[in-house]
């Protein structure tokens, strides 16, 4: 090796030799623009998917004891025995379903749910259709897997916001296609569909015999009248034999991002295969932050109305102010905690995000992360505190109006 060689620069033939399937997974737009921006002062950073808020101190402490306690050993591949009851617990109350912990599987993220799911439900060259924009992950690691991710896009107007049609949803079924993918509330759309349309959803998967991945996890952030707070679930329309997977985490309600830990619902005859992915993965969750999520289910309900108020309000800040500009296409979102709009004259939504970063230092995500339908729309993030919101709602307005 001469002086001047590096032994960290890997040569360009070791590429040649990498899974196509890991090559193809596309960069993330959000993190383009985010490391674009990240270090700049007085950057108001509203890209990513998570408020302000730090984990609560009663939820951390847990976690502290068991750590003083010396829970540092391997653990249930299920998850520890307490907090899948606490789960049950959890979503007994919230939906009414029988209260049976053997349903309810531990895992090291609503990420590694998704994967998990996809791995038990297609092989390469399978298809998962997933209606878009959508969260990126899902498509990434569906390619990961060797399968396609079949992109189907959701309907939009300025008055109804976005909505699944779903005789084009049925229309992208093939004899390839084993699963749908439906987030609601949806990241990045804030679409929610309503009891209609996921009974919709399911009379599909049942003509086709196809597998339901559900992704509910901003089921909490839900701002329409006469639900209780609560969005519609494929909970309140299915039965229970039908081939329906419920990813969750613990992130979004619990200001829990970082932790990493999350959980999938799944009739209990599939419990030995998901345990057994969890152990060919992670081989379980570390039982300190599984302790966490304990008092965060059991004591944690009141910071989880403050997060779902203070969002409802972040909502009305940014959205009433920057559609009142008169250049922005939007409709205020029914769930999650998300605005999604677009800018009269704009049509480069990445150059937009980087723009915005450079001149009004804001930062949001570009609809072009977001996959097929994204591309006319940027991302704003309202999950934070009145007076940041009012400032980025003022220099946002103060860039449309110049």
């Amino acid at each position: 090796m001469t002086a001047s060689a590096s032994p960290f620069i890997t040569p360009p033939s070791l590429l040649d030799h990498v899974r196509p399937e890991a090559l193809a997974v596309p960069h993330s737009g959000i993190v383009e623009v985010m490391n674009y921006g990240r270090e700049r002062p007085g950057m108001i950073p509203l890209w990513a998917g998570e408020g302000d808020l730090p984990t609560p101190s009663f939820i951390s402490e847990a976690a502290t004891r068991s750590l003083a306690a010396g829970e540092t050993f391997y653990t249930w591949q299920r998850g520890i025995p307490e907090l899948r009851a606490a789960i049950a617990r959890y979503m007994t109350g919230l939906y009414g379903v029988p209260e049976d912990p053997e349903r309810y599987y531990v895992t090291g993220s609503g990420m590694q749910s998704i994967q998990i799911c996809i791995a038990m439900t297609l092989s390469p060259g399978d298809e998962i259709i997933i209606p878009t924009p959508s969260w990126p992950n899902a498509a990434a690691a569906a390619q990961v897997a060797g399968a396609h991710p079949v992109l189907v896009p959701y309907a939009y107007d300025d008055v109804h916001g976005f909505s699944l049609d779903l005789d084009r949803l049925e229309d992208a079924v093939t004899p390839r296609t084993r699963a749908i993918f439906i987030n609601s509330p949806s990241n990045p759309t804030g679409f929610v569909a309503e009891h209609e349309t996921l009974r919709g959803v399911l009379d599909i998967a049942r003509r086709h015999g196809l597998w339901i991945i559900a992704d509910e996890i901003y089921g909490r952030f839900y701002y329409g009248a006469g639900e209780g707070g609560l969005a519609p679930s494929f909970h309140d329309v299915m039965d229970p034999e039908d081939r329906v997977l419920f990813v969750q985490t613990f992130s979004k309600n619990w200001a829990m991002t970082g932790w990493r830990i999350g959980w999938i619902e799944a009739h209990p005859s599939l419990g030995p295969v998901i345990a057994n992915l969890v152990q060919y993965a992670t081989s379980g969750v570390a039982p300190f932050m599984q302790r966490a999520g304990v008092v965060a289910l059991d004591r944690g309900e009141s910071f989880v109305q403050h997060q779902i108020a203070r969002a409802r309000r972040g909502r009305d800040i940014v959205a009433d102010a920057v559609m009142a500009t008169g250049r922005v296409h939007a409709a205020k979102p029914p769930g999650a905690f998300y605005l999604f709009f677009g800018v009269e004259g704009e049509t480069d939504m990445r150059a937009l995000a980087l723009k915005l970063v450079d001149e009004a230092n804001i930062g949001l995500a570009p609809g072009t992360a977001f996959g097929l339908g994204g591309e006319r729309f940027i991302r704003l993030c309202f999950a934070r505190g009145e007076a940041q919101l009012a400032e980025a709602a003022d220099r946002l307005v103060t860039w449309l109006t110049r």
